[in-house]
């Protein structure tokens, strides 16, 4: 089973080039795709065995595409995405690769709402949570993860439109409404000193997508 990691970066030099090496340790090939980096994202992710430029930042939902799309021309097996800033320890990849070996087609590192992390984004991901098992009953606790791992096979099926931060999140709506068989794993709470990732407007706009996913397509 090849298996082959999917890193989306956006101005994360000085932070990726500590991620690439743990996350060797457990796939076959790393893919960096950088998102218009305005800074030395490049030489930090040197270590990189594939590294693919946006010239313009265009979102993760997008980065992601690139990425996968690039595992897929590479025979991937097994695909692996995690986010480039540190937030997510690679030594946890196993848990997510164990899953998939019981049968489970997509498996996705679910953070604890604890105080580790920042209390905006405890609520936030608690009302998404909520939102989303009550709509297309998938039982994923932490929606808005970058850390997870999927079979190659079902790309097709769970492949979204969302071009921001909302792609994780329709990526399981998808998977949901195709009855793909979905779990989560327990992994550590990490935050660096700067906070990224979802603010509250993207949590509203995430919210009002799922509404249009569950109700329009």
């Amino acid at each position: 089973m090849k298996r082959i990691a999917v890193i989306p970066a956006y101005n994360e030099a000085g932070r990726i080039e500590r991620v690439i090496p743990g996350v060797r340790k457990y796939v076959d090939t790393v893919i960096v795709i950088d998102d218009g980096s305005s800074d030395a994202t490049r030489e930090s992710a040197r270590e990189a065995d594939v590294y693919i430029r946006h010239p313009v930042n265009m979102g993760k939902g997008l980065a992601l595409q690139t990425g996968i799309e690039a595992a897929l021309q590479r025979s991937a097996d097994i695909i692996v995405t995690i986010d480039a800033d540190g937030q997510h320890n690679p030594q946890e990849i196993p848990l997510l690769l164990a899953a998939l070996e019981k049968g489970y087609d997509l498996v996705v590192g679910a953070r604890q709402l604890n105080r580790n992390m920042p209390v905006v984004f405890r609520i936030g991901n608690s009302l998404l949570y909520a939102a989303f098992r009550q709509l297309f009953q998938v039982d994923i606790p932490d929606t808005q993860s970058g850390f997870r791992a999927f079979r190659a096979a079902i790309y097709p099926h769970i492949k979204w439109s969302a071009t921001g931060y909302a792609a994780e999140t329709e990526m399981l709506a998808n998977a949901g409404r195709r009855h793909i068989k979905c779990t989560h794993v327990p992994i550590q709470t990490i935050y660096a000193d700067r906070y990224k990732g979802t603010t509250i407007i993207d949590g509203v706009k995430i919210f009002f997508s799922m509404l249009k996913w569950r109700f329009l397509n």
